[in-house]
């Protein structure tokens, strides 16, 4: 490899903060294409990944060849957007100019430190040529998110309308979470989303950065306008669903829409505002935390002041942070679920405990409970259903199957049943929601890439 090609560390000064050493390289060919030679690619990233050299960089995104690229469903983008695998793993590639593509590896790299669920920035790469030397445009690079989806394949099988409002609630909450650290998002939609499946809900994931700032908080305005922005947005890919027949024609697509302002300001509410009580109900001060437990927030900080005639309490949260059962669910297994999982895993860890032996230290009964139920419902679930769910995901419904079959015939079903019953039921009926689906349903396909010049006003999905 020529000097040209060496990695060289650097200080990249930006408009959006220091954010310390980034490799960048520095390719004549990224393929070994001898008539490259006069291009220079300049890959800036957050770690060394060689293997981005290895793909056809000298070649519009939307011209490139089918082996290098994962067959995942795109959403509605404004940009050409493709998946490619990298490695053992799948990277989403959206073609744009270089100021916008910084701009949002930067605040996806902010809001990563800040723990914000999002997707993760893998490089920006610009000096893109085709081999005569005309010039193509910069890229930005991120991580495909194992096991999610974009709206519209969730809605390619048809939704009923309470399924409609989790995902709104999922919506929310991340609207919530990401104005709690002062990132002002611009463009809220469910095109600009991810969502997994998350015990029965779902939890959001934000994929477009490129018109959010981040302040040290959010104002009023700023909230209420991004609020309104979301509103009008979602009003508008549900009215485009039920042209496609793809939501419950009962479906009201504004009043759906509307959920957002009611949900947001729920949540908002109960992690922001004062509460006042008098001193003999100190008991409120464990039930809102508990209220915020199971919302999935931490309370790290609170303020408690009395009134003038100290007749009076008032109560405010100073500091709240996601993943509450998270958090718990990993200290004690290392297992890393979704919010909800966690929260049932939790539950069905805490009953092992109170059957067996309610006096057993917790670290303890959460090893028995991890090689005990845990890892033998993960060895259960046959090798070509594995990619169906993720485990965690799968175990929560099974012990869910499994406490529905115990009502139903009135017994306690034993575990091996209920698994057993579960995989010939359920699980071999679902499709895959992997990472890489290598033969999707071609009638899937027409709905999930319909990209047609005349459906591209949205947002991006990466």
């Amino acid at each position: 490899m020529t000097e040209e090609n060496n990695a060289m560390w650097h200080d990249e000064p930006t408009d959006y903060g220091q954010i310390g050493k980034l490799p960048r390289f520095e390719a004549a060919s990224a393929n070994d294409h001898s008539n490259v030679v006069n291009s220079s690619l300049s890959i800036t990233a957050a770690a060394a990944d060689p293997e981005l050299l290895d793909l056809p960089w000298h070649i519009a995104l939307e011209d490139w060849p089918a082996q290098y690229l994962a067959a995942l469903p795109r959403g509605i983008s404004r940009h050409i957007v493709r998946f490619a695998h990298l490695g053992g793993s799948v990277i989403a590639i959206k073609e744009t100019s270089e100021h916008v593509a910084r701009h949002e590896y930067h605040m996806l790299r902010k809001l990563a430190r800040l723990d914000v669920p999002g997707v993760e920035p893998v490089a920006v790469i610009t000096g893109r040529t085709t081999p005569d030397g005309k010039p193509l445009n910069p890229v930005l690079v991120t991580r495909h998110l194992k096991f999610s989806m974009p709206y519209r394949a969730l809605f390619s099988q048809m939704l009923r309308k309470d399924t409609l409002t989790r995902l709104i609630d999922a919506q929310a909450l991340l609207l919530v979470r990401l104005h709690l650290v002062g990132f002002y998002w611009g463009d809220v939609s469910l095109s600009n989303t991810l969502f997994r499946r998350d015990a029965g809900a779902f939890a959001a994931y934000l994929v477009d950065a490129e018109t959010g700032e981040l302040y040290p908080d959010l104002s009023t305005g700023q909230r209420e306008y991004d609020l309104e922005i979301a509103r009008v947005n979602i009003a508008g890919e549900l009215m485009d669903l039920l042209d496609g027949g793809l939501i419950d024609e009962n479906v009201d697509p504004v009043a759906t829409s509307e959920l957002i302002m009611d949900s947001y300001r729920r949540l908002w509410t109960e992690l922001t505002a004062k509460e006042s009580f008098e001193l003999g109900e100190r008991w409120r001060v464990s039930a809102r935390i508990r209220r915020l437990n199971e919302l999935g927030f931490d309370v790290e900080e609170y303020a408690i002041k009395t009134t003038q005639n100290g007749s009076t309490i008032q109560l405010q949260p100073k500091v709240v942070d996601a993943g509450h059962h998270q958090r718990r669910l990993l200290r004690l297994t290392g297992l890393d679920a979704q919010e909800n999982q966690a929260r049932r895993l939790l539950n069905d860890m805490d009953s092992f405990r109170a059957d067996n032996n309610p006096a057993l230290d917790e670290e303890y009964n959460a090893h028995l409970w991890v090689s005990q139920i845990f890892e033998p419902i993960v060895r259960s679930i046959p090798r070509d259903l594995s990619r169906k769910l993720e485990p965690a995901e799968a175990v929560h419904e099974i012990l869910e199957h499994r406490w529905y079959m115990s009502e139903k015939e009135d017994r306690h079903v034993p575990l091996a049943e209920a698994v057993q019953s579960y995989i010939d039921s359920v699980l071999r009926h679902r499709r895959d929601e992997a990472a890489i689906m290598l033969d999707p349903d071609t009638e899937l396909l027409k709905i999930l890439e319909a990209e047609t010049e005349e459906s591209r006003y949205g947002g991006d999905e990466d």
